[in-house]
């Protein structure tokens, strides 16, 4: 029984960071991780502070 919780409590946890990645990126944010990442544009990644050379 112990296990099954431990293997609902990963899938969710799994589950809602992949829907806090697709929600970003449907936003259209290119550094999720960035503390500026709402600032940033494909084509001037450099000026907001992101170092993710993609």
């Amino acid at each position: 029984m112990i296990d099954i919780i431990l293997i609902l409590m990963v899938a969710a946890a799994v589950g809602a960071a992949l829907a806090y990645i697709i929600k970003e990126k449907k936003k259209g944010t290119v550094c999720i991780g960035c503390p500026s990442a709402g600032t940033c544009s494909k084509k001037n990644r450099g000026e907001c502070g992101c170092q993710n050379n993609e």
